[in-house]
């Protein structure tokens, strides 16, 4: 299974990358799977519904199942951040593992960055990062050094540098962070 972080602050447009990049990598005839990492509380759940029932009488866990889909919904007893080696533990092989987020993780990863945003990036300090994605090359406050350069607004070439450079995304396991 490949592996690839996609990091950047919020609002930096991963999401709607990411969208293009999965499309691009399914219709050359990949599989692929997503984690994405939130800040916030999130629930999927319903108040009045059964498996929410189930989880405010005490289950630790309770898994949704029919014939199209599954959620597995798990309570933490006390606040834990999980590390992303335990979350990929958790899926299925796929030919592509896209982590969205967890940019502190120690995975190989394709910074986004914008200029507009006024953030300062990740890889002049991060050695995981393996190419930059952005819309204004001409705007990086630090040079990229042997980086590659990608076209935010091109999920179809991001997917192609992944592709091509498909055997340094090999998953080797027990990552942190």
């Amino acid at each position: 299974m490949k592996v690839v972080g996609f990091a950047g602050p919020s609002g930096v447009g991963k999401t709607t990358l990411l969208e293009g990049v999965i499309a691009a990598l399914r219709a050359a005839g990949c599989s692929v799977s997503v984690i994405k990492h939130t800040h916030k509380r999130f629930d999927i759940d319903q108040p009045g519904k059964d498996s929410w029932r189930h989880r405010q009488a005490g289950a630790g866990e309770v898994l949704l199942a029919s014939s199209h889909r599954l959620a597995l919904l798990r309570e933490h007893p006390m606040d834990h951040e999980p590390q992303i080696g335990e979350l990929i533990a958790e899926m299925r092989p796929v030919d592509w593992l896209l982590v969205e987020g967890f940019k502190h993780a120690a995975l190989p990863k394709v910074e986004i960055w914008r200029a507009a945003l006024g953030q300062e990036p990740l890889y002049p300090a991060d050695a995981h990062v393996v190419a930059i994605a952005t819309d204004t090359p001409d705007a990086l406050p630090a040079p990229p050094g042997a980086l590659p350069l990608l076209d935010l607004n091109s999920p179809r070439a991001v997917a192609e540098y992944l592709l091509a450079q498909g055997e340094r995304f090999n998953y080797a396991g027990d990552t942190h962070g």
